[in-house]
C-alpha cells in the first residue's frame, strides 16, 4: 500500500487580519465602546442587508456585492446594528467617491448611522465621539419602508414578486413563496 500525499489546497492564512489603521481604530472603539457594543471587524454588507424584491433587484445586489463595513457595532443583548463605522481617506477635491456616497445612503436608508472616522495611524477615543454624534445627527429617524416583502404565510421563508399568467387574475401582480413549486404560499396585492 503506498502513501498518496494529499494536495495542499491553494488557501493561505492572509495577514494581518487588520491594517495597522484597522487594529487602532479597532482598539479605540474597545476603549471606547467595548462594555456597550459587540464590535464587529469587516462586515460583508450583504450579510447586513437584504434585497427587497430580489428578483427585480439583481443591479443593486451587485452594488452591495463584495463590499463590506470595517466595522459594525451592535447591541450586546439583540445584535441590532447600532452602528456602521468606516475608515476614510483625506477627502479630495471631488469629495466622497461614488461607491462610499452609496454605501453611505444605504445605512441613511436603513436608519443605522455610519460613522466616517479619517485614516490615522493612531486614535484618541475622545476624537471619536463627536464623529458618532455627528453620524446621529445624519442619521435622524427611518422612514418607515412601504415596499417590504411579506414573508410566506404558509413557511415564512422570503416571497418575490410573480405575476399571474393566466385565469380570472390574468396579469395581475402578487407575492409567491421563494420556495415555489414546494410551496405555494401567496399574497395578493390590492
Amino acid at each position: 500500500m503506498t502513501d498518496v500525499k494529499r494536495a495542499r489546497l491553494p488557501y493561505r492564512l492572509r495577514e494581518p487580519f487588520l491594517s495597522k489603521t484597522e487594529a487602532a481604530l479597532f482598539r479605540s472603539l474597545t476603549e471606547l465602546m467595548g462594555a456597550r457594543y459587540l464590535i464587529s471587524p469587516k462586515v460583508a454588507l450583504s450579510d447586513l442587508f437584504t434585497i427587497v424584491r430580489p428578483n427585480e433587484n439583481v443591479h443593486y445586489f451587485n452594488k452591495l456585492f463584495r463590499k463590506h463595513v470595517d466595522f459594525l457595532l451592535c447591541e450586546i443583548k439583540t445584535f441590532r446594528p447600532s452602528f456602521g463605522v468606516e475608515i476614510v481617506k483625506p477627502i479630495l477635491k471631488e469629495g466622497m467617491r461614488e461607491a462610499d456616497k452609496y454605501i453611505a445612503e444605504v445605512f441613511a436608508d436603513a436608519g443605522v448611522p455610519l460613522v466616517h472616522v479619517p485614516s490615522l495611524e493612531k486614535y484618541d477615543p475622545n476624537d471619536l465621539i463627536p464623529l458618532f454624534q455627528l453620524a446621529l445627527v445624519k442619521a435622524g429617524k427611518p422612514e418607515d419602508a412601504d415596499d417590504a416583502v411579506p414573508n410566506c404565510p404558509l413557511c415564512g421563508k422570503m416571497m418575490v414578486l410573480r405575476i399571474h399568467r393566466n385565469g380570472a387574475h390574468d396579469e395581475r401582480m402578487y407575492y409567491g413563496c421563494i420556495d415555489n413549486p414546494h410551496c405555494a404560499g401567496a399574497v395578493p396585492i390590492p
